[in-house]
């Protein structure tokens, strides 16, 4: 009956209390107060956060409850993307995803005469506790040199009785990426909003953004009815739980003050400044002095100016103690303020006082709390300035004879910041003397003169007698080294250091600290450097005890211009169980511009003797500023054994990675890349710089093997940079370039002051990766490169003749050409032109172009350009090779206007031996507004391919290509092989070969990227009665990616085929009929999925032959002479019978070659980019010869086959 009796009330108890939960749940008071009362958290959606996770990511287009409440429309917030380019304004990606597909809050565009204030707001949230922080990520860059401003982002609560508070203002610093930043809410008593304001009167849209905010540690400590509290735990009045040391602290923790009642602190002395100074005096022997005030005197106008807040009332009205530097100017920079006399106390009943102080901005030097007995001497000090955040602080006095209490705050001559102090309480043990006489004999000594000024101090060379501006900068390998540690905890973890002279053991170690904040420990040094390329933070570090997971330990920068740096190094777990489990680690620090602090963070599971973590033998290597170490290979590296004389550029977004098992020079070593499929990158640049090179007369080379691979892989420069930060691209290449090395030549012009070099990834597509391998700095010019983009450079080509060839770009030309180059597609790529206008270029008038001198070769090459003709009588086009030694052979002309197109030609080159130059010459014809334009000129290994003769990919993509106009396209499609592929999912083998070796181009469907496209087309091809085109065409059942073929003609698309459904076989044919009255391009679209991968292979199209008939080509106009391999092996042939019999034989073998080599072709794509064939190198080791067409064996075929007229599938057995 007892047992059935005890049941039922432990039943009715706990439907009373889901009772309870539901009514709460479902009532306001359980909405938005950072507690999930209901089952599914549904009461905590959309209150500036979302769930269970209190995360807001913008995602959604709810915004998680935050709306604009901009006072007029000319500056606002919004929500937004990136965009489908990398924008010359605000983030170059969201924070959260990484990617241009995720979302952020920017500002819009602003440009007036005065301030303009934008405004975002929160929902309306409960109270939050004393711990409560808003953690996010903002974005501040001034991308159109306008001038951030003083305020351009703060934070301020907004409380239900409309009285605004600020709590958070981060430095005003331009940088072109994500920060991360802190904002410490505190308490607040009543329901509050919190505001993200932004002012400024000209910026760029996006310049100020906020991403990814994550609240932490805001609800108030949860009723635990009738279970009671643990040990050491104080139950408060509503039954919530705090710590023993929370009690009477001068904080509200329970939410409801009971833990800071009079009946629990009746015998402590509390002072708030709200009723005047207490017992406090701030007479003062310094002229500097301590003011009572509150924020609304300081200024509710300037946010830089005040503290913002007290930590009483954690309000604009409550009152505290400051100082600063006054309106008249600093003449002393200390100030100080007293307690009453106080009685002798002893270790059973120390004096404990427990103070908030607000250190915020540059002025802050340090806060010191000093003792006066028979002398004064300090028991307590903080350094610095600890952020936008009151700190609590505990001092314990132990003294035998009466004393008072000294608080001096140091203060620096900047421009903005102070120093506050709230809060004060002293324990019952701090007991008011009645002695009133004069009792100090000895007076702290003044601190020494510094030997060195400022900025020479710390900054690892020594300026002073005995290295003594050295001494104490953190480097253990100092006698007093340690103790440049300073702990800047505001937690409740802090870092000390332990030194036993007996065994000259020291280390610093976390241990249990005052602070209220739930943050990481941390320590800093001094202000350091600035430094060397090759600065190196070296030490030893053990995390032991018995716990399977110790904590977390990490080094990061905190640079004196840019604020909080990411880390650079970290580590979680345990390094072992017994305390000798030490741990060795060097951390690169690398190039500092500017002063720098270095600092330990750390963060203990739990705090006891059975675990500790430890840092010692802390030293720094190699650090100042001017030290470059030798390297025996100078800038000529193959990064098998470190950078050589290349370094990380610390002030860009990440770093480049030496990856094992892929390079160039030995195909399992290492190379140097950026993933920018990675999901940890952030940012826009990945930067690595070369040692200073001295000025002097001499031209040099940059030579290296790259990849760029991926269908969104973004951008790879070489640049040039001074010691004034000027930067100048000297070589650029972007997109698709298939997973294969490639060989480049960057010339480098001499220099008359010093430079460096430097390889620039920039993370302008988020699917792909560069990489480079086998760098060499060579003295003298570089041999005439395969390709030349003139991107930055003239690649040695000269100008002659009537006028000179122009190297411009069509971004704010008045002249006539091209609006667009070919390698960019934009109005910003350059290319060379020359004016034909009769008025500059008069009919029969001649310019040439001339490249350097290329060495020959026993090979027939290729050389494809492409070029762009346009206005009335443009003239003629003429490639010619010029033997040095010799006439010239005429491979290429075109003399018609075809339309504001860039266009391909090519033509073969057989030189048997003998060097030999390009020659591009334009021939005027009294044209109006005309030109001739030229781009992308590229050797090719290979001999060239005739227009429409099967591509099988395994040299190239022949005369197939990407485009790079982002108005068609997002992405391309990619060349690669099962057996280089190591990243993404491909068919297991190709169509030609069949094997894991073969070739073929494919469209991923990563989710780095949104559903975008991407689209491969042909050159311009003549108008037909009847062409067929076929190809082998890839995708699985798995694969949800869809695959159009369309007819482009005069701007306008014709859809050909469509395939949305997979298929039971690896590789299925398709032919297609196609029909034009007017010139035409092919192109295959890819359609991304969401799953698996689609491919091509063995491309053909026979142009006026159809699929089922034979059909002549309706009449189309010439296309230009090419009289291609042929003609010029005959004359380089009868030149060599008069000087070389010898090479009787390389004439025979070199016409036979020539006489199969095809014809140029002068058609090209509509904006198509730079081809993947262009930037195949020789050196390339994995293409093979393809052998005739083979019998592939197939299995049955797709589902659902879209095709229009004149289209058909084939089977082929």
């Amino acid at each position: 009956m007892v047992h059935m009796w005890s049941s039922g009330l432990i039943l009715l108890l706990s439907l009373q209390f889901a009772a309870g939960s539901l009514t709460r749940c479902q009532t306001p008071e359980g909405k938005c107060d950072f507690v999930c009362d209901c089952s599914d958290c549904s009461d905590e959606l959309d209150c500036g956060y979302r769930g269970r996770s209190f995360e807001c990511d913008f995602e959604d287009a709810g915004t998680c409850g935050w709306t604009e409440q901009s006072v007029d429309e000319a500056y606002s917030w919004e929500r937004r993307q990136r965009g489908d380019t990398l924008p010359d304004s605000g983030p170059s990606s969201d924070y959260t995803i990484g990617t241009a597909s995720g979302w952020f809050m920017g500002v819009t565009a602003v440009k007036s005469e005065s301030l303009r204030a934008a405004v975002l707001i929160s929902p309306e949230m409960k109270q939050s506790s004393p711990t409560c922080r808003l953690r996010l990520r903002y974005f501040l860059w001034d991308s159109g040199h306008l001038d951030l401003g003083s305020t351009p982002l703060w934070a301020s609560i907004l409380r239900k009785d409309s009285q605004e508070t600020v709590v958070w203002r981060p430095e005003a610093s331009s940088v072109r990426g994500w920060k991360e930043a802190t904002i410490f809410l505190g308490r607040i008593p009543t329901s509050f909003q919190i505001r993200l304001n932004s002012q400024r009167s000209g910026g760029q849209r996006g310049d100020v953004a906020v991403d990814q905010l994550e609240f932490l540690d805001c609800a108030l400590p949860s009723p635990h009815p009738g279970a009671g509290c643990s040990p050491g735990m104080m139950e408060c009045s509503n039954e919530g739980c705090v710590e023993q040391r929370q009690v009477c602290d001068g904080s509200d923790d329970c939410g409801d003050g009971s833990d800071e009642d009079k009946e629990k602190c009746g015998g402590y002395r509390h002072c708030d400044f709200e009723d005047g100074l207490c017992d406090w005096s701030l007479y003062s022997l310094s002229p500097l002095k301590w003011r009572r005030t509150n924020q609304k005197n300081i200024s509710m106008t300037d946010p830089l100016k005040g503290p913002g807040r007290d930590h009483s009332s954690n309000s604009a009205t409550g009152h505290f103690l400051y100082v600063t530097v006054p309106d008249g100017g600093l003449k002393t920079d200390w100030a100080a303020f007293q307690s009453p006399r106080l009685e002798p106390t002893n270790t059973s009943h120390p004096c404990k006082m427990v103070m908030y102080t607000h250190q915020f901005g540059p002025r802050s030097g340090g806060l010191t709390v000093l003792v006066a007995d028979k002398k004064v001497y300090p028991v307590w000090q903080r350094g610095g300035a600890l952020g936008d955040v009151w700190v609590k602080a505990e001092v314990e006095i132990i003294t035998k004879s009466t004393f008072q209490i000294l608080i001096m705050a140091a203060i620096r001559d900047f421009t903005y910041g102070g120093i506050a102090v709230d809060s004060i309480v002293l324990s019952p043990e701090c007991r008011v003397s009645a002695e009133n006489n004069t009792w100090v004999d000895e007076f702290p000594k003044p601190p020494k003169d510094p030997c060195a000024m400022p900025d020479l101090m710390c900054d690892f060379h020594p300026d002073c007698e005995g290295a003594a501006d050295e001494a104490k900068c953190g480097d253990f390998s100092y006698t007093e080294g340690s103790s440049g540690w300073t702990d800047s905890s505001i937690g409740s973890q802090g870092w000390e250091l332990y030194k036993n002279s007996t065994s000259q053991e020291e280390y610093l170690y976390v241990a249990e600290a005052p602070g209220q904040q739930l943050t990481e420990a941390q320590t800093r040094t001094p202000l350091l450097g600035p430094s060397g390329p090759v600065c190196t933070l070296s030490f030893d570090f053990a995390l032991t005890g018995n716990p399977d997971h110790i904590g977390e330990l990490s080094v990061r920068v905190i640079d004196s211009l840019l604020g909080v740096q990411s880390k650079l190094w970290e580590f979680a777990g345990k390094t072992g169980i017994e305390e000798e489990a030490w741990k060795h680690v060097e951390v690169s620090v690398g190039v500092r511009e500017h002063r720098f602090q270095l600092a330990f963070e750390a963060r203990a599971s739990k705090l006891c003797p059975c675990a500790k973590i430890r840092v010692k033998n802390v030293r720094f290597v190699s650090c100042h500023a001017d030290y470059y170490p030798s390297s025996p290979t100078a800038l000529s590296c193959n990064f098998e054994d470190g950078l050589c004389g290349w370094f990380q550029d610390s002030s860009d977004n990440f770093d480049w990675m030496l990856l094992d098992g892929m390079d160039h020079t030995i195909g399992i070593g290492k190379s140097l890349v950026v993933d920018m499929w990675s999901p940890f990158l952030r940012g826009v640049f990945g930067r690595l710089v070369s040692f200073t090179q001295l000025a002097g007369p001499t031209d040099y080379c940059l030579s290296f093997f790259y990849k760029l691979y991926g269908p969104n892989t973004g951008t790879l420069n070489v640049k040039l940079l001074d010691d004034y930060g000027y930067e100048r691209i000297l070589w650029t290449r972007s997109g698709a370039h298939s997973n294969t090395w490639h060989e480049a030549h960057c010339p480098v012009p001499h220099q008359i002051i010093d430079f460096r070099l430097m390889f620039e990834a920039v993370r302008s597509g988020f699917d792909g990766r560069v990489a480079i391998d086998d760098v060499a700095l060579v003295s003298g010019p570089c041999t005439v490169p395969r390709m030349c983009s003139f991107e930055g450079q003239l690649c040695a080509y000269s100008s002659s003749g009537s006028v000179q060839w122009l190297h411009r770009r069509g971004y704010l030309s008045t002249l006539a050409g091209p609006k667009t180059d070919h390698t960019l597609e934009t109005e910003y790529g350059y290319y060379m032109m020359a004016n034909t206008g009769a008025d500059i270029l008069p009919s029969g008038g001649t310019t040439v172009l001339t490249s350097p001198v290329r060495h020959g070769t026993t090979k027939t090459e290729c050389v494809h350009f492409w070029y762009h003709m346009g206005g009335e009588r443009p003239g003629s086009l003429t490639l010619y090779m010029k033997l040095v030694e010799g006439g010239r052979v005429k491979i290429f002309s075109d003399s018609q206007n075809q339309g504001d197109v860039w266009r391909h030609g090519n033509g073969n080159i057989s030189s048997t031996l003998v060097d030999w130059q390009l020659e591009f010459e334009v021939v005027g014809a009294g044209g109006k507004k005309s030109y001739i334009a030229v781009d992308d000129i590229f050797i090719s290994a290979h001999p060239c391919q005739d227009q429409g003769s099967k591509c099988t990919l395994e040299r190239g993509m022949c005369s197939w290509s990407n485009t790079q106009n982002i108005k068609v396209d997002k992405l391309d499609w990619e060349l690669t092989s099962h057996e280089a592929e190591g990243h993404y999912v491909v068919p297991d083998e190709d169509h030609t070969l069949g094997t894991e070796r073969g070739h073929f181009l494919f469209l991923s469907s990563s989710n780095r990227t949104a559903n975008q496209n991407a689209q491969l087309l042909s050159p311009h091809l003549p108008p037909t009665k009847g062409t067929c085109l076929k190809f082998w065409l890839h995708k699985r059942l798995s694969s949800d990616s869809k695959l159009n073929v369309w007819r482009l003609s005069e701007g306008s698309l014709h859809q050909l085929l469509v395939v949305d459904e997979p298929a039971l076989v690896q590789w299925r044919r398709f032919d297609i009929n196609i029909t034009s009255t007017e010139e035409y391009q092919i192109v295959f679209e890819g359609i991304k999925g969401m799953s698996d991968v689609i491919a091509l292979d063995d491309i053909e199209y026979t142009t006026g032959v159809p699929c089922n008939e034979f059909t002549d080509p309706l009449p189309t106009p010439s296309k230009g002479d090419n009289v291609g391999g042929i003609v010029a092996s005959v004359i380089v042939t009868l030149l060599l019978i008069a000087t070389l019999i010898g090479l009787l034989i390389y004439y025979l073998r070199s016409k036979q070659r020539a006489g199969a080599a095809n014809g140029s072709s002068s058609s090209s794509s509509v904006g198509g980019g730079f081809s993947n064939e262009y930037y195949e190198s020789d050196v390339t080791q994995d293409h093979v010869t393809v052998p005739p067409t083979q019998n592939h064996p197939m299995a049955a075929g797709f589902n659902d086959v879209h095709i229009h007229e004149g289209a058909r599938e084939r089977e082929v057995a």
